[in-house]
C-alpha cells in the first residue's frame, strides 16, 4: 500500500468493510478490541485513528475466532502474540462499503474528511469509496414525522460528531433553543466540544416537546430522573467492572443493556397507569 494521506481508512470505513461478514459489529466493538490490545491502529499527530489493510485483516481474524471458535479475547491475543493464529492467512475479505452511507463518517476520521450536516458532498472522500446512491424516500409514519423536513430526518450513524450549528440544523431548533437545552444539561458535548448521535436524538425529541408547549426548563426533570437511574445501574454492574477482564466487561455491557430496556418498559407502564383516565376515552 502506498504511504499517502488517503491510503488509510477511518473507523467508519473499517466498519463498512466488516458489516457484510459481521453484521453485529459496531464502532464501539472496534474501539473495545483496541482497548484490549487486540489491534493497535496508527494515530495521527492530532490523535485520529488510521487503519490500514493489515489492521482490517487482524480485525477480521479476531472476529472470526470469536464467532467460529468461541475463543475469549485473552486467548486470541495470546495466540496472535505467539504466532499460533496468523491473520495474514485469512481468506480474502468481501468489500462492504455499501453498508454505510456517506453520512457515516465518524469522530476518528481526519478533519478534512468530515461532512456538513446540511449537505453531503462526495469531494475529498477516499477514492476507494464508491458513491452510494440515495435511499428511496420513506413516507412518514406519524404526524410528528411530517413536521420534520429532509434535514431534520437525516439519520446519524454512531461515531459521527457535529458542531452546534450542525446539531441545531439537523434537529430543527434555533441556536437559542439549543443554548437552553444545554443550560439544563439535556444536550452535552464531548471533550472536543462536539455533539454525538445521542445529543441529536435528545435535541430532536426536545423539539417535539417544545412544539407542544413544554418549556426547556421542564425537560430538566427527565435529565434528573435519568441521572438517578444511571447511577443505580452503575452500582449494579460495578462488581463486574471491577474484575477488569474482557469476559466480565462483556457481561457488564449485556446487563446494562437489559437494565436500560427494563427501565424503559417500567417508565412506559407507570406512565400509562398514571394517565389512564385521560387515555381511556
Amino acid at each position: 500500500m502506498a504511504d499517502t494521506a488517503s491510503s488509510h481508512l477511518s473507523i467508519g470505513e473499517v466498519l463498512a468493510l466488516l458489516l457484510d461478514e459481521f453484521p453485529d459489529v459496531t464502532i464501539s466493538k472496534i474501539r473495545f478490541l483496541e482497548s484490549q490490545g487486540l489491534i493497535n491502529p496508527e494515530r495521527t499527530p492530532s490523535g485520529y485513528r488510521k487503519f490500514h489493510d493489515d489492521d482490517v485483516d487482524l480485525l477480521r481474524c479476531v472476529l472470526r475466532e470469536q464467532r467460529e471458535n468461541f475463543l475469549p479475547l485473552k486467548v486470541i491475543k495470546e495466540r496472535l502474540d505467539t504466532g499460533e493464529i496468523d491473520p495474514t492467512s485469512e481468506i480474502q475479505r468481501p468489500r462492504g462499503i455499501a453498508n454505510v452511507s456517506p453520512a457515516s463518517d465518524d469522530a476518528d476520521d481526519a478533519p478534512d474528511e468530515s461532512m456538513s450536516s446540511a449537505n453531503h458532498p462526495a469531494g475529498g472522500r477516499d477514492a476507494r469509496r464508491p458513491a452510494t446512491p440515495p435511499a428511496p424516500a420513506t413516507p412518514p409514519s406519524s404526524p410528528a414525522a411530517t413536521a420534520l423536513d429532509d434535514t431534520t430526518s437525516i439519520p446519524m450513524q454512531p461515531g459521527v460528531r457535529l458542531d452546534a450549528a450542525e446539531l441545531a440544523a439537523m434537529a430543527g431548533i434555533s441556536d437559542e433553543q439549543l443554548k437552553q437545552l444545554a443550560s439544563y444539561g439535556l444536550v452535552v458535548t464531548d471533550s472536543n466540544g462536539s455533539y454525538d448521535e445521542d445529543a441529536l436524538e435528545i435535541a430532536r425529541v426536545a423539539k417535539r416537546f417544545l412544539d407542544l408547549g413544554v418549556d426547556a426548563r421542564h425537560l430538566r426533570g427527565w435529565r434528573v430522573a435519568a441521572d438517578r437511574e444511571a447511577g443505580l445501574f452503575e452500582q449494579i454492574i460495578q462488581p463486574l467492572v471491577r474484575q477488569r477482564n474482557p469476559q466480565a466487561s462483556e457481561r457488564a455491557v449485556a446487563q446494562l443493556t437489559e437494565l436500560e430496556t427494563l427501565g424503559g418498559q417500567m417508565r412506559s407502564a407507570l406512565m400509562r397507569t398514571l394517565l389512564r383516565q385521560h387515555l381511556d376515552t
